[in-house]
């Protein structure tokens, strides 16, 4: 099945007792075999790749996360659960390469100063599956390969191992290396960290952690699985208590570096997905907006800040329809502002998108 997935190039493999074997590739769910699968062969599946020690966490918390080498071809992150008292698995193919700004979509110009920061905190958005990892692994590897710096990643699993090119790289795996994200970003700062890549920014703990860190002269990388820079914003103030709200606002407002927002589609063709992308970089008028509370401004400021290198989802997604990369329903189906955006599909174009193209960020041909 693991062979399948990398000769297809599927996202992820659904183990479940009474369903056949599914992958996912290119969006859509296929079945592998006609044969649902028994309690016994899922049981059988998960000890088969699962380390005693992950074992030994499914029984104690009903659920575990690893990263699962399949001989040289591939790695896979895998997460193994309880599902009404039998064991369900979900296998995600990691992609043995990192992929560049170009293969993404990613834009360049507008992304490039924020990775030669020297403190601050970036902050790539969006729902599972629209590949933060991977972009946040592109990242990465542009520091790598550009800046004589200490780069710290803490993740769970480890998905993307990098090489030491003229950065030194430490990857942190959790329960395996450290206990939490907020334990080891506490170490990192004792570690002469220059960068540090958070896999996710999950609880309270490790948004204070990574904002302190932030704040005290790294640059710091993280993940939450918002959509837009309004609601990442807002998402992190309201994650703590209601006493510290206006510190936080504070302290964000200077803290923050960048917001980059993305959402994997459909491409009209029918064959592969294509990456859209809301930008949000911090200046004086975001940060007034995030001190006084105002942040359902934000996009405002986005939208008319385009030469600075900013643009809103809405009008990444108008782009990529006005060149015939998705079609209509897609784009109305994950606007913002539907009723925006369904005016916008009956006019002309907005200067938005030639400041996408004119920032070198086209659209990836596969992601």
């Amino acid at each position: 099945m693991l062979k399948i997935m990398v000769d297809r190039d599927a996202a992820d493999l659904h183990l479940r007792v009474n369903k056949p074997p599914v992958i996912r590739a290119h969006g859509e769910f296929e079945p592998l075999d006609p044969t649902p699968l028994l309690p016994e062969d899922t049981e059988r599946l998960m000890k088969e790749i699962t380390p005693p020690r992950y074992q030994q966490m499914l029984q104690e918390q009903g659920s575990a996360d690893f990263a699962y080498a399949f001989s040289e071809q591939a790695r896979f992150r895998t997460n193994v659960f309880r599902n009404m008292g039998n064991i369900g698995i979900v296998m995600r193919l990691i992609p043995t390469r990192i992929f560049t700004f170009d293969q993404l979509g990613l834009p360049k110009e507008s992304i490039y100063p924020v990775l030669q920061a020297h403190r601050g905190m970036v902050i790539v958005t969006g729902p599972t599956g629209s590949g933060k990892t991977t972009s946040l692994a592109t990242m990465i590897d542009w520091i790598n390969a550009n800046r004589a710096v200490h780069i710290i990643t803490i993740e769970d699993p480890i998905e993307y191992t990098h090489q030491h090119k003229k950065s030194i790289i430490s990857h942190r795996e959790l329960h395996v290396d450290t206990p939490s994200f907020a334990n080891a970003l506490r170490g990192a700062l004792r570690q002469d960290p220059d960068v540090i890549m958070v896999g996710e920014m999950r609880d309270l703990e490790t948004m204070e952690a990574a904002i302190m860190a932030a704040e005290t002269g790294h640059l710091v990388f993280g993940t939450l699985h918002t959509i837009g820079a309004t609601t990442t914003v807002d998402r992190i103030i309201d994650a703590f208590p209601a006493n510290q709200q206006e510190q936080i606002r504070a302290v964000l407002s200077v803290a923050l570096t960048s917001i980059i927002s993305q959402s994997l589609l459909p491409k009209a063709s029918g064959k592969g997905r294509v990456a859209a992308f809301e930008i949000m970089h911090n200046n004086s008028a975001v940060a007034n907006l995030i001190r006084e509370k105002k942040t359902n401004r934000l996009t405002s400021v986005i939208q008319t800040s385009y030469k600075l290198g900013m643009i809103t989802l809405d009008d990444y997604l108008l782009m990529l329809y006005r060149k015939g990369i998705i079609n209509g329903e897609v784009c109305l189906e994950r606007a913002q502002n539907y009723e925006e955006m369904r005016k916008s599909l009956m006019g002309g174009p907005s200067g938005s998108e030639k400041q996408v193209d004119g920032q070198g960020g086209a659209p990836a041909e596969e992601y």
